[in-house]
């Protein structure tokens, strides 16, 4: 799933790989899928984008957002961006495919669910996850995303009621930060996913801030987590410590074993002596 460091780095490979190529043909919707979410009717992508060069792209929480001259593509969630060659083959499947005027191409396809949105950029899109990303700070921008912030963000009443794993990777409250990058920065913390926002003292919160931005920030520079790929295919060169690519291993601070549970909805990994 894309995740902020994950739509960070497709979102400068688009840049610096299609940055001026111009969109030669577009092909939208060739395969059905019930979770596919599109703006509008998928037929009305081909007009809007055919003819139009690339100019920008750009991560905003969790998506990536890329502009044409005259139009915005929002891609969100579970779908997978991959670039192909001139001379490549392309994915059978896909729920969107571009193909550049070099003829390389860039395809889109979901997983379990997905947003591919396309309109024109003299309209105003609304979806309010796509809004809460562009208003709040992301923690790849420090200047913003301050301890000050990070602390006013957890000590609304709602908050301090939740556990750490809800407080954080749930309702949009840090866009793009997830169950999946959640784990290290909780082991780094050393705090269980459980653990109550209204227990942290005043130091475990601000270690838990150092955790949140220094994880993000190595994650985003290099290209991503190994449990997820880039636009070339390529596992990310950040190597998670706590996801199922490791449940069972020994934890590399204490050698306890990391334990796969099932909590709120998902899995979370945790070393139970690191993180009592």
């Amino acid at each position: 799933m894309i995740e902020l460091p994950e739509a960070s780095t497709l979102a400068r490979q688009i840049c610096d790989e299609l940055a001026g190529r111009r969109v030669a043909a577009v092909v939208a919707g060739a395969a059905p899928h019930k979770f596919a979410w599109y703006h509008g009717d998928p037929a009305g992508y081909a007009p809007l984008l055919e003819g139009e060069p690339l100019v920008s792209a750009a991560a905003h929480g969790g998506m990536v957002e890329v502009h044409t001259q005259r139009a915005v593509l929002l891609f969100q969630d579970g779908v997978n961006l991959r670039l192909h060659p001139a001379a490549g083959p392309v994915p059978g499947k896909h729920q969107l495919l571009l193909t550049f005027d070099d003829g390389s191409a860039l395809s889109a396809s979901v997983q379990m669910y997905g947003g591919l949105y396309a309109w024109d950029c003299r309209e105003t899109f609304e979806n309010p996850y796509y809004r809460t990303a562009l208003e709040k700070p992301s923690p790849l921008e420090p200047e913003q995303f301050t301890e000050a912030y990070f602390m006013q963000l957890l000590s609304s009443p709602d908050v301090q009621k939740l556990s750490a794993k809800a407080a954080l990777a749930t309702e949009q409250r840090i866009p793009g930060l997830g169950n999946g990058v959640l784990q290290d920065i909780l082991w780094k913390a050393r705090l269980s996913p459980r653990h109550k926002i209204s227990s942290l003292t005043v130091e475990e919160t601000q270690a838990l801030y150092v955790s949140l931005m220094s994880t993000l920030a190595e994650m985003s520079c290099l290209r991503g987590r190994d449990t997820e790929k880039d636009l070339y295919g390529i596992p990310g060169g950040y190597q998670t410590v706590m996801s199922a690519k490791n449940a069972g291993a020994p934890c590399p601070t204490c050698g306890s074993t990391i334990v796969k549970e099932a909590y709120m909805g998902g899995s979370v990994y945790t070393c139970l002596h690191c993180q009592q």
